[in-house]
């Protein structure tokens, strides 16, 4: 079925109404509302004016009439009625007679009939007479007061001059609201160009930012505006974007470094029981092999759960987990090497359980990582303790090792941090585990940091309760 033609046609006007430049658009978007501001303003100006006017006449008028009405009911009229405004006047009697009139007016008709006179005095205010079928060639504002002894006064006055005025109102406006709408929209053009230049900055900059040159920053204007927010929101973007990209290739770096040595030692064992397969022990080959494929295997492991937890910038999961449970199926594995401590009861009334929100499988990853790299060290059992302190739930992992110097205690959770080389990597350690334990703790919202034990070393993990 063919589309409607008018669906296309507003299709073509939005799809070249996008394609027009912010700074035009804005520009003919601020022509277009000024545009309906000066035609609405010039609208209302030339009622008012006229209203302004007409309130003038119908007071002027009203108040000769009343002079006259003053004067015919105290019988002081003169025969000629003179006005300095040219106010048209005439006195009318009971038998519908003129009996005083301004020169220049009828004496003969009266502006206004019998009937039309009762109704203006009734209604109490002005109206408008055309004068041509008394000989004046414009339209008359008049206004009736009635006077004692059955007499009424007839007040007019020429609008001709509130035509003129108001014409010339509307010629002025009609040349000078597009000359004004042409000078404003050429300031608007100028004033949005001038906005916008600090993000064509910005542009430009982001411009000759290059896989080469990731060390630059966009331009930030000096007026604290929003392109100011903006560009220091992107410079901020761009820092986290270096340092994750630095920490990227340093973790790329360290990988290959680490994965050199269990693949060289394979490497030679292999090469020498080829070499020497007469003298080769080929199960000890074996058990040599398969302890570097195990060291490999876990490296291999660790920077897969780094790399999610990276990715995912969070838990996998978001389920509540109970600690206490999780302790004890995570320790089962352990036996005698570990000690668990639970909070007791107080009283009669259980202690607050400690229940958390997050990835079951990441917590206990957490605990195995903190309990394998204690027992690396200490001779006594581990100690596993958990408490509940205001909101968080407080996880120790405590040994009597020779624990950790206090300038190295925030070193050891960076990546591949070993403080004692050879020794790690003899017992299988590859640098990633208290990386895996803060990035883990991080992820669930929680904080991780190390402490003396006297003797010894102490974890201690906090995560927010749910």
């Amino acid at each position: 079925m063919a589309a409607d033609p008018r669906t296309r046609g507003g299709r073509r006007t939005a799809g070249w109404w996008r394609r027009k430049s912010l700074r035009f658009r804005l520009t003919a978007v601020a022509s277009a509302v000024l545009a309906l501001a000066l035609v609405v303003s010039a609208y209302v100006m030339v009622g008012v004016l006229g209203q302004a006017l007409i309130t003038t006449i119908d007071d002027a008028i009203y108040q000769r009439a009343r002079d006259t009405v003053s004067l015919a009911d105290a019988g002081r009229l003169p025969d000629e009625l003179t006005t300095s405004d040219g106010t048209l006047l005439q006195v009318i009697d009971g038998r519908g007679r003129i009996t005083h009139a301004t020169t220049g007016t009828d004496r003969l008709v009266p502006l206004l009939s019998a009937s039309e006179r009762a109704s203006a005095i009734t209604k109490g205010r002005a109206r408008f007479v055309n004068g041509e079928p008394y000989g004046i060639p414009h339209l008359l504002r008049v206004r009736v007061l009635s006077a004692d002894r059955g007499q009424s006064v007839i007040s007019a006055r020429s609008f001709r001059e509130v035509e003129t005025s108001l014409s010339t109102a509307g010629h002025v406006l009609v040349v000078g609201t597009p000359l004004l709408l042409v000078l404003l929209a050429g300031a608007s053009w100028v004033i949005i160009g001038r906005t916008l230049r600090p993000i064509a900055a910005l542009r430009r900059g982001a411009d000759e930012i290059t896989d080469t040159a990731r060390s630059r920053r966009l331009p930030v204007p000096e007026a604290r505006d929003e392109v100011h927010s903006l560009a220091t929101t992107l410079n901020d973007m761009l820092t986290r974007l270096e340092q994750a990209d630095a920490r990227q290739r340093s973790l790329v770096s360290d990988a290959a470094h680490e994965l050199r040595s269990p693949l060289a030692s394979i490497r030679l064992q292999l090469e020498v029981a080829l070499g020497h397969p007469e003298g080769q022990d080929w199960r000890e080959t074996a058990e040599g092999v398969l302890e570097d494929t195990m060291r490999l295997s876990r490296l291999a492991e660790d920077l897969l759960a780094l790399a999610r937890l990276d990715e995912r910038g969070g838990p996998a999961r978001r389920e509540p987990v109970e600690l206490e449970q999780l302790i004890q199926q995570t320790v089962e594995r352990y036996g005698e090497a570990v000690t668990v401590r639970l909070p007791a009861p107080a009283g009669d009334s259980p202690t607050r359980a400690a229940v958390v929100t997050g990835d079951a499988l990441d917590l206990g990853r957490v605990l195995v990582n903190l309990v394998d790299n204690a027992l690396r060290y200490t001779s006594a059992p581990v100690v596993v303790e958990l408490r509940v302190e205001g909101a968080d739930a407080v996880l120790t992992v405590t040994d009597d090792g020779p624990g950790v110097p206090e300038p190295d205690r925030e070193r050891v959770f960076d990546r591949f941090t070993r403080l004692d080389s050879a020794r790690s990597r003899d017992e299988g350690g590859s640098g990633l585990g208290l990386a895996i334990v803060r990035e883990t703790v991080n992820a669930h919202g929680g904080a991780v940091h190390l402490e003396d034990a006297s003797p010894g070393l102490r974890a201690v993990v906090r995560l927010p309760l749910s």
